[in-house]
């Protein structure tokens, strides 16, 4: 079994990163659990290439450059990070009072005398293609979710969906694949008006080709893909075409997972929380985009502070010595600065 640290953080996005931070900088021991295998929650899965306008200090900063920054600070204390981990199961321990809870997941347990769930929308994994055998493919030819676009330089890539990771990717793609074709089930787009209009010019401009109401019929190659064969749903019409990388972006499923188990209370999905983060169990606090209270806002801003509210009570909880208000970092000798 792992060692008992002070706060088990469950997801590795902006929040849970944060509240890495916060929890060395209280002087808290600390881990992060994450379902995906890179830390960045959502801006890594949905849209590193995207900016961001609304985090404070940065007039806009792209998705994957906030989570650079955000890991540099949420773990310079040294936090282990364990990715690639589902939450399955929760158990509660301890004596004299004191609880310990041992987060189980498929791979290990670990027990911490907290827990903080940072689970953004959830445990989140992509939708996958609906093709009979498409697995087989996955990291040969066929990708899930773009962590690098600059693996896709030169090749003909073949985009599926309609919604915003499709038209972003079509449009981020330009000038690093070889070529572009984007297909769509129906003619009608989930996406931002404006991607949209871009992805017309472009295709206008004939760099990129959009079809609507195609759909993925099957894809051919030896130990890579090297040609698609998609079908129009209205005309019955098939055609092959040669391609070297399928992007299904068919949005994402999200859910609680075995979290929903655990007897926390929830509304619509969401975990309910106190102005202390705290749920209805002592000892398991939440914060960022899973939880739930009057005025709530799905903000990065307003889960960067909820993990600091978190964090603070987290450590009253485990020491009720410790004071909750924990003082500026500028004050702090922890940061080599004058310890008032």
């Amino acid at each position: 079994m792992q060692d008992v640290k002070d706060i088990t953080i469950i997801g590795a996005g902006p929040t849970g990163l944060f509240g890495a931070f916060y929890a060395g900088m209280r002087g808290a021991s600390c881990r992060l659990i994450d379902n995906l295998d890179q830390v960045g929650g959502q801006l890594t899965a949905l849209y590193p290439e995207k900016y961001i306008f609304d985090v404070a200090g940065f007039p806009k900063i792209l998705s994957k450059d906030l989570v650079k920054g955000m890991a540099e600070q949420g773990l310079q204390f040294g936090a282990p990070v364990h990715l690639g981990q589902k939450v399955i199961g929760l158990k509660r321990e301890g004596e004299d009072g004191k609880p310990l809870f041992v987060v189980v997941t498929d791979n290990d347990e670990y027990p911490s005398r907290t827990v903080l769930i940072a689970g953004g929308i959830g445990a989140f994994t992509p939708r996958k293609l609906p093709l009979q055998g498409a697995d087989r493919w996955l990291g040969r030819g066929l990708f899930d979710r773009v962590l690098n676009p600059r693996e896709f330089a030169g090749r003909r890539v073949m985009i599926v969906g309609g919604g915003d990771s499709a038209f972003d990717w079509a449009v981020n793609l330009q000038g690093i694949a070889k070529s572009i074709l984007m297909i769509h089930r129906r003619d009608g787009f989930r996406a931002h008006q404006a991607t949209v209009d871009q992805v017309r010019r472009l295709c206008a401009e004939q760099k990129m080709e959009l079809r609507t109401f195609w759909e993925v019929r099957a894809i051919h190659g030896t130990d890579a893909v090297e040609r698609v064969t998609i079908v129009n749903s209205k005309t019955k019409e098939e055609e092959t075409v040669g391609i070297d990388a399928v992007l299904p972006q068919l949005g994402f499923i999200s859910s609680l997972g075995a979290i929903a188990e655990w007897g926390l209370e929830v509304e619509k999905g969401d975990i309910k929380v106190t102005q202390t983060m705290a749920t209805n169990i002592p000892g398991i606090f939440a914060a960022g985009d899973i939880t739930t209270y009057p005025g709530k806002l799905k903000l990065i801003a307003t889960g960067a502070a909820e993990a600091c509210i978190a964090v603070n009570h987290a450590v009253h909880f485990i020491n009720p010595a410790a004071k909750i208000e924990p003082g500026h970092s500028s004050n702090m000798a922890l940061f080599g600065q004058k310890d008032d």
